[in-house]
């Protein structure tokens, strides 16, 4: 469980790095966490669209898929939150 929470984290770390601009995600820890939880959930996402795709049963989704996944829930947050910059 531990190595899934690092895991997801590097993932949403990897993703946010790789789609420049700011989302409405809170710094601090709160931020730390949701970065995770959206590493977790881009992870999972990846993995389902690889299996659904190409992939056997038993692939495990990869770098790759899960980072994919990743920068498709960011785009998605940015969609439904807008981005973050300065308040007016």
């Amino acid at each position: 469980m531990i190595g899934q929470l690092i895991g997801g984290l590097i993932v949403g770390i990897i993703a946010r790095f790789l789609l420049p601009g700011k989302e409405n995600l809170p710094s601090g820890i709160v931020g730390i966490i949701l970065t995770a939880l959206l590493g977790i959930g881009g992870a999972f996402v990846g993995g389902f669209i690889a299996r659904t795709l190409w992939a056997p049963d038993n692939y495990a989704a990869g770098w790759i898929m899960s980072i994919l996944g990743a920068i498709l829930l960011l785009l998605l947050l940015r969609l439904v939150f807008g981005k973050g910059g300065t308040q007016a």
